[in-house]
């Protein structure tokens, strides 16, 4: 059974893309290093956790094809802040703070701060609320 499990794992492993853009902190990237850490001994490793280990598989297929997506679109693909999700990009990036692009100009930096203004002016009223 052990076997199988590692299978599964290494399908998604394969499977799962790895972002070049953010060296040392890629989830696809981190997930390869578990896998490899957790299956030492590949399809004899013994499981101390089966009924965790199927969980957790099933956890990470689940992102992976990206069922909360497809199960609550989004009714449009904005955010908070307005920017695009290639500004998301450019910012979330290894090094994205320090590049030179359209991005990172003073329009850009005053949306953001815009909008997490707007968005700090929501929360803070309930962050008082006591229960």
């Amino acid at each position: 059974m052990a076997a199988s499990r590692y299978r599964r794992f290494l399908k998604l492993c394969e499977e799962w893309p790895v972002d070049e853009t953010k060296r040392g902190r890629d989830l696809g990237a981190y997930l390869r290093q578990r896998v490899a850490q957790a299956f030492r001994e590949g399809e004899n490793t013994q499981i101390a956790e089966p009924e965790a280990c199927d969980q957790m598989y099933e956890s990470l297929a689940r992102l992976h094809s990206n069922y909360y997506k497809l199960k609550y679109p989004r009714p449009r693909d904005t955010s908070f802040s307005g920017l695009s999700l290639e500004e998301y990009k450019l910012i979330l990036s290894t090094g994205g703070a320090r590049r030179k692009g359209p991005c990172l100009d003073a329009g850009c930096a005053q949306r953001l701060l815009q909008g997490c203004s707007a968005l700090c002016t929501v929360l803070i009223p309930w962050t008082s609320l006591r229960i």
